[in-house]
C-alpha cells in the first residue's frame, strides 16, 4: 500500500503490536506481531532467497520473463507460489517475488503470533484477529492518503499488494497512480497487480484494469487510482484512514 520511501513505518510498539524490520540484501521487511521474531524471519527470508539463487541459475529466464515460464521442479513454497501467481495473472515469475516472501515470512512465526501483518515495498500479507485499516498511497492522486482499505479478521489470510507506474521502483508497462488487490495469497495479490497496473495508460482504462484483476480466480477485490479516477470492485471496503 503506502512505499515510496518507507517514510510510513512506524516502529512503536503498542498494546495490540510489537513492530520491527528485517533487511536482507534488497528484501526489506516491517513486520507487526505479537512478539519480536527477528530471527525468525530472517531466517524465513534467507532460505526463501538462497533457494531463489539456486532455481535462477538454473533457469535464467525465471528472473527475466515478463510472461508464465515452464516450471522446473521446485520444492521451495516461495518458487511455487510465484510459478502459480505468474500462471493465473499472465505475468512473469518475479511479478510476484515481493508477495511471496512476505507470506512466506508471515507463515513461518503465525503458529506463534496470533496476528502477523507483513510489508515487503508495499505488498502486505496479513492473518488478523481484529478489524485493521490499510492506508492507500497513490503518489500525487488526491486520494493518497484520504482512504484506506478496511480488512476483516474473517477475510484473512490475505494479500493486499499494489503496483503502479508512477511511484516506486515496481516495473510497469501503464501509469496508474495505484493498483491495489486483494486476494487469498500474496503472491497472486502481487502478480495481478502488476497486471493491473500494466493495463492502465489514461483514466478510461479504469474499468479493463479491475475487470482483468476480477477475473483472475482467488481475487477478492480490486481498487484502481488513475489521477481524480478512483474504481472499486469486489470486497474493497473504503474507509477514512
Amino acid at each position: 500500500m503506502r512505499f515510496a520511501e518507507r517514510f510510513y513505518r512506524e516502529f512503536a510498539d503498542t498494546q495490540r503490536w510489537t513492530s520491527f524490520r528485517v533487511k536482507i540484501e534488497t528484501s526489506d521487511l516491517y513486520v507487526r506481531a505479537h512478539g519480536d521474531y527477528s530471527g525468525e524471519i530472517e531466517r524465513a527470508v534467507a532460505g526463501a532467497r538462497d533457494a531463489l539463487r539456486t532455481h535462477i541459475a538454473g533457469q535464467d529466464c525465471f528472473i527475466s520473463s515478463l510472461g508464465p515460464v515452464p516450471r522446473l521442479e521446485a520444492a521451495h513454497p516461495v518458487i511455487e507460489a510465484m510459478y502459480g501467481a505468474s500462471e493465473a495473472a499472465g505475468v512473469g515469475p518475479m511479478a510476484a517475488v515481493a508477495g511471496a516472501i512476505a507470506e512466506h515470512a508471515g507463515r513461518a512465526i503465525l503458529d506463534r503470533s496470533g496476528e502477523v501483518m507483513v510489508e515487503n515495498g508495499g505488498d502486505i500479507w496479513l492473518a488478523v484477529r481484529d478489524v485493521v485499516t490499510l492506508a492507500i498511497y497513490a503518489g500525487s492522486s488526491r486520494f493518497s492518503g484520504a482512504l484506506g482499505i478496511r480488512i476483516a479478521p474473517e477475510r484473512t489470510p490475505a494479500g493486499v499488494c499494489t503496483s503502479s507506474g508512477r511511484v516506486g521502483h515496481s516495473f510497469s508497462f501503464g501509469r496508474a497512480d495505484a493498483a491495489t488487490i486483494v486476494a487469498a495469497d500474496a503472491a497472486l495479490a502481487d502478480a495481478v497487480a502488476t497486471g493491473a497496473a500494466n493495463l492502465v495508460r489514461d483514466e478510461d482504462d479504469l474499468e479493463a484494469a479491475a475487470a482483468y484483476a476480477m477475473s483472475v480466480p482467488g481475487v477478492r477485490g480490486a481498487l484502481i487510482i488513475k489521477g481524480d479516477r478512483m474504481l472499486a470492485q469486489g470486497e474493497i471496503e473504503l474507509v477514512r484512514p
